[in-house]
């Protein structure tokens, strides 16, 4: 009784035009076989779906719009997708044979994490920009720095204790799972097959994936590829809106270590998103300054495509997230020009340490970009600004920005060198005795020092333009503070 009742429960369904919203784009037969059960045991992700361009706009329809208002970037797409909606069988069943993930379902060929290289058929552009950027390679720069490692042991091990002396074994891998590698990514991996029972539809055999779910932004892929085009463009919508707005953004910037969802929360800037962003058009490309919306959010600085209102070029758009930035402000150990390549374990300093600076500040500058590169993409940014700006209120807050990046820098030496005198005296046993240099108490003084105070002084310059962030709010109270604990911690 129960399969007849979802029977017509389906076939109610299709002749409402699938959900009760009728496509704009023509459905593959694979896509409405998909439909059939998955309007019934998953109406959220259907209904969710409906409601996207992709189900409203075939490839072709799209490729036909003119101008930089074109969002495909292929001119290779397979002819069977051309005239269809990009629809469930489109993404889950297009590249079986490079799946490792792929299995047998209702006589199709399906996967289940659909990576960037099934985006990159039609998105081929901004999946290559994707790519070459630090965020794609998040997994890999955190995993495989032994130095990085270190720190996210001290973070996350569990603690305990066995008579005088602390223990901190290793993190278990669900606890890494939820909590560095949430943003960074995991590493997707088939372990075996399991069976599910559904009353209406009988057992069913998936494959069993570790590693999932996540929607990182450098996640290891079971087609190979890294990253994840969802961690923006949030499944199964991929709203250019959503993309768009500062809460995406929040998902992994939001503090104390990277506090840039914080800092524009309360700066002038997200005050008019807060005031007057329920009235700005999200959806238009280009997207057009000061008609669209009237002050910038994260997008719109780091990735959007922007014209005037005569429709004059401001910048390019692009999935490469540095493109307009000349400084990497989050400290390892200190704030440096950007990388040249986006896989960082390659760096290495002039001791040999896989860091983009030295101990004593100077930078791995082999590894990072030039002088001329970074006044490129300083007056990349500055044009940006200067849509809205005049050039002296920007030239001022880039002064007064890249002071902060300078005196920063010069107050993490300052407790750098502190540290060094304490492993020195042997108060605590630092790397050249076999130690960590971040599990005893002065060694967490120390990193607290440039991982959470001094980034956030230099984020609430850049994005806050100053304000509280900078001074008690985890800013330079709490760094002059963090220096003068480390003073006390390293006197006989």
């Amino acid at each position: 009784m129960k399969i007849v009742f979802a029977w017509i429960v389906v076939f109610a369904v299709l002749i409402g035009g699938l959900g009760g919203v009728v496509s704009g784009a023509a459905l593959s037969d694979a896509t409405k076989a998909c439909l059939e059960c998955h309007s019934i045991i998953h109406p959220g992700i259907v209904e969710d779906w409906q409601k996207s361009r992709h189900s409203q706009m075939s490839p072709s329809d799209a490729l036909g719009v003119k101008g930089p208002g074109l969002k495909v970037s292929s001119r290779d797409i397979p002819d069977g997708l051309k005239g269809k909606a990009v629809g469930c069988a489109e993404c889950h069943t297009m590249r079986p044979k490079e799946h490792a993930d792929a299995f047998d379902h209702n006589d199709h060929k399906v996967y289940t994490a659909v990576s960037p290289g099934d985006c990159r058929v039609c998105h081929s552009e901004e999946a290559e920009q994707y790519s070459m950027n630090l965020m794609s390679h998040a997994y890999r720069n955190l995993a495989e720095n032994k130095l990085y490692g270190l720190l996210e042991h001290s973070i996350l091990g569990a603690v305990g204790r066995d008579k005088a002396e602390m223990e901190n074994a290793p993190a278990s891998r669900v606890t890494k799972a939820e909590t560095c590698y949430h943003c960074h990514g995991t590493v997707l991996k088939v372990t075996g097959k399991e069976k599910r029972a559904y009353d209406d539809y009988g057992d069913m055999e998936f494959p069993r994936i570790e590693g999932w779910p996540n929607q990182g932004t450098g996640r290891v892929n079971l087609d190979g590829t890294i990253g994840s085009c969802a961690a923006c463009h949030t499944r199964h919508r991929f709203s250019i809106e959503t993309a768009r707005k500062p809460y995406t953004c929040k998902q992994c910037h939001v503090g104390p270590d990277v506090p840039a969802f914080k800092v524009y929360e309360a700066s002038k800037h997200g005050n008019i998103f807060s005031s007057h962003g329920r009235d700005w058009e999200f959806r238009k490309v280009p997207w057009t300054v000061g008609k669209d919306f009237s002050a910038p959010t994260c997008a719109a600085c780091h990735v959007s495509l922007l014209v005037s209102s005569g429709g004059e070029l401001i910048a390019k758009r692009s999935h490469r997230m540095n493109d307009r930035l000349p400084w990497r402000i989050f400290g390892l150990i200190y704030a440096h020009p950007h990388p040249k390549n986006p896989d960082t374990t390659i760096i290495r300093n002039k001791d040999g340490a896989p860091l983009p600076s030295d101990f004593a500040g100077g930078f791995a500058a082999d590894y990072l970009i030039d002088v001329k590169e970074m006044d490129s993409r300083r007056k990349g940014i500055q044009t940006i600004c200067r849509a809205c700006h005049g050039s002296s209120t920007v030239a001022g807050q880039w002064e007064r920005f890249e002071s902060s990046i300078k005196e920063t820098n010069a107050k993490t030496l300052t407790a750098t060198q502190i540290l060094s005198g304490i492993w020195a005296a042997g108060y605590a046993k630092g790397p050249s005795e076999g130690g960590s240099p971040f599990d005893e108490e002065p060694e967490r003084i120390w990193a607290d020092s440039w991982v959470i105070y001094a980034n956030t002084i230099r984020f609430a310059s850049a994005m806050g333009f100053g304000g509280d962030y900078g001074v008690f709010a985890d800013g330079r109270y709490e760094l002059n503070k963090t220096i003068v604990r480390l003073h006390q911690r390293g006197r006989p």
